[in-house]
């Protein structure tokens, strides 16, 4: 039976491992974190890295994870011009994706959707000065994601966004069976919008992320849940403390 492990790594950052053995690291932001205990050193193993976007808490340790472990990058293309000021080959091991558009890496189709959110690129990992008067640097997009894995199970990681009605279309398109979402209301959606998008994806697993305390970003995980059982009742909540994995088999989890 096909499976998936998730682990929520801290914030949202994530590692995927499907049953055919490959590791994928979401967004992986390790050392500076301060809700994750897994640092970049700790990390023996990743077969691609997917950033979503520039901000500091999402691209994090990208770059620095596959200069460790030879991994392949996955982000827009202006995050893969970055990585290419850092060594990396566009094409090779840095491969550029827009939103609509597909690639295919290591046992998964990955496909950028849009997401709503603010763009700039994180200063741990600009080169070189800003011109004058430029406070920050665009990272050219917020990339939601749905990673298609060759076992037939799709997630679908909106990143940092709204709630936007055209959820309900990827969720038609790509039919993701787990669906990841930020519910901290503050940067990102907070509950009540995630509990719509929850209701236009219809995933059969949702898991929250991007909230808690030491971020500044509390949320109410027993009302987000009452509100997709009402929403969307045959998608399960799934809420898992950093450092904690769910294994998702075809139509059930198990924690």
């Amino acid at each position: 039976m096909a499976s998936i492990t998730i682990a929520l790594l801290g914030h949202a950052s994530f590692r995927l491992q499907p049953d055919s053995g490959e590791v994928f690291f979401f967004d992986p932001w390790l050392d500076e974190n301060p809700t994750c205990d897994l640092s970049v050193a700790d990390v023996q193993r990743a077969d691609v890295v997917v950033a979503s976007h520039g901000h500091g808490d999402h691209i994090g340790d990208s770059l620095r994870l596959c200069q460790k472990t030879g991994a392949t990058f996955v982000g827009n293309f202006e995050l893969c011009l970055v990585a290419a000021k850092h060594g990396f080959e566009i094409g090779r091991n840095a491969i550029p994706i827009n939103p609509g558009g597909t690639v295919e890496v290591q046992g998964a189709r990955i496909t950028a959707t849009q997401a709503f959110h603010s763009l700039s690129m994180s200063p741990a990992l600009d080169l070189g000065d800003a011109p004058d008067d430029q406070y920050f640097r665009p990272d050219g997009a917020v990339c939601g994601m749905v990673m298609a894995f060759d076992n037939g199970i799709s997630v679908y990681d909106t990143s940092d966004t709204t709630v936007f009605s055209d959820m309900q279309l990827i969720g038609q398109m790509y039919g993701p069976q787990i669906a990841i979402l930020p519910v901290g209301g503050k940067y990102t959606m907070g509950i009540r919008e995630a509990a719509r998008a929850a209701s236009f994806i219809r995933p059969e697993v949702v898991i929250p992320c991007h909230y808690g305390e030491p971020l500044g970003q509390p949320a109410d995980i027993d009302a987000f849940s009452n509100a997709v059982s009402f929403l969307s009742p045959k998608t399960q909540v799934v809420a898992l403390n950093p450092g904690a994995s769910v294994t998702y088999y075809a139509s059930s989890v198990e924690l």
